[in-house]
């Protein structure tokens, strides 16, 4: 108890501009631990979603089903299968203008499906960019809290004509809070930046290897009504 009172006085004693840095460093610390645990979620329903429809997809079920499905749980599906519902989209729309080049059709599915992929990535990579700054940023911010509490200490002492440790200390441990309370912010930050950085990865490669496979089977399927006549 005595430790944390110890920690709130050198706050309470420090200067305005350090207490404003620390204060800004909490606020983004907070904002950083709540996008955390935003993204933490969301990158959990993906991944669920993504496995459910990939348990769906290859279990048998036409594709016409497939995209019928998708199209009425539209609000609830997860990139994978939007990235599927819009590659059998546009290759029923070419169908429909009685495109029968394999190459045609196959090109439009795919331009679909990597338009839509790009999409599903700017909104899974969304809060990256804040964790990054967050973790890069907040330790230099502390720093130069640091630099002008010491600045400041020293600034005070300069009137007083016997200085001893007792009379540093105060002020340089006042500065030295900023740099915690940024190493604090940092750290959190970085580390959930990497694994989410790891995590986005692997469901980018998910989804492009997910884009080849249909490519394929609608390859192969094109493949078989052109030698029926079709």
């Amino acid at each position: 108890m005595s430790q944390d009172l110890s920690i709130v006085q050198l706050v309470l004693n420090a200067s305005f501009v350090v207490q404003l840095v620390m204060l800004l460093l909490v606020g983004v610390s907070v904002a950083s631990w709540a996008a955390i645990f935003r993204k933490l979620f969301a990158l959990g329903k993906v991944k669920t979603l993504n496995e459910a429809f990939e348990r769906e997809f290859w279990s048998g079920t036409s594709l016409n089903d497939l995209f019928a499905s998708a199209a009425q749980n539209a609000k609830n599906a997860g990139p994978m299968e939007r990235i599927f519902a819009s590659g059998m989209r546009e290759y029923q729309k070419l169908r429909e203008r009685r495109i029968t080049d394999s190459g045609t059709l196959l090109d439009g599915a795919r331009r679909a499906m990597r338009a839509s992929f790009q999409r599903e990535m700017d909104v899974i990579e969304s809060s990256l960019s804040f964790l990054a700054s967050v973790g890069s940023v907040s330790p230099y911010v502390g720093l130069f809290g640091t630099v002008w509490g010491i600045m400041h200490a020293f600034t005070g002492l300069a009137s007083m004509a016997q200085v001893t440790l007792s009379t540093v200390a105060p002020g340089i441990a006042e500065a030295l809070v900023a740099t915690a309370i940024g190493l604090f912010s940092a750290i959190p930050a970085v580390v959930a930046y990497n694994r989410f950085a790891r995590d986005i990865d692997r469901t980018a490669i998910r989804l492009e290897t997910f884009i080849e496979e249909f490519s394929n089977i609608l390859q192969r399927n094109v493949s078989a009504q052109s030698a029926s006549g079709h």
